[in-house]
């Protein structure tokens, strides 16, 4: 496991992170580890394409199955000319 020591930590950003350790019943090196584990999955998610964001979301709600529906004719283009 890596060592990250973090040098120059505001202190009003230290005791926010103290409390928010106590208040989740962890010390501070685990909350920070799960502030960070959290934030970078969800950097990783948002770096994928749409398709894969909506297809994650989806599988996450148990939509597994395709389904795909067609309009029963092609799309016309508008007509103005009244």
């Amino acid at each position: 496991m890596a060592v990250l020591t973090i040098r120059n930590l505001d202190d009003e950003l230290k005791a926010r992170l103290r409390r928010l350790a106590a208040a989740h019943g962890r010390s501070m090196e685990e909350e920070a580890r799960q502030i960070l584990k959290q934030r970078l999955s969800v950097a990783e998610e948002a770096s994928a394409g749409l398709g894969s964001r909506l297809h994650a979301q989806f599988k996450a709600a148990g939509l597994t199955e395709v389904v795909v529906t067609r309009a029963p004719e092609p799309p016309r283009a508008a007509d103005f000319s009244e």
